[in-house]
């Protein structure tokens, strides 16, 4: 798939998050990249043949006391894994959807074990 064919996906899954959500979306970049860095990989605790679908990387609001003047968190989502996940058109755009979900929540501070719970991880 295209670049800026994978960018319009996240972009719809973006606009399908209920606007109170997308309303309180603060100080947060999403970006678009081919394949997670090692960095990124090792900080999450993944090893070689392991990977990253999206990531959030910032200060989550419930943890926002006394912030200002930082820059902003990144929500990033990764083509290439989202890709592989898939094996159909509709099946990278559900796997966009939950990615996106998956991360904003993280930016209002639900960890990765509230998600399990929740059936959403």
């Amino acid at each position: 798939m295209r670049r800026n064919e994978f960018e319009e996906l996240v972009r719809r899954a973006l606009v399908e998050l209920p606007d109170t959500f997308i309303d309180q979306l603060d100080n947060v970049d999403v970006l678009v990249r081919r394949w997670p860095t090692s960095r990124q990989r090792t900080a999450n605790g993944l090893g070689s043949n392991e990977t990253l679908l999206g990531l959030y990387e910032g200060i989550p609001q419930t943890d926002r006391a006394g912030y200002n003047l930082v820059l902003p968190d990144t929500i990033t989502l990764f083509q290439g894994p989202i890709e592989a996940a898939g094996e159909t058109p509709q099946e990278i755009m559900d796997q966009v959807r939950a990615t996106v979900v998956h991360e904003v929540a993280h930016h209002f501070g639900i960890s990765d074990e509230e998600l399990e719970e929740w059936g959403v991880a």
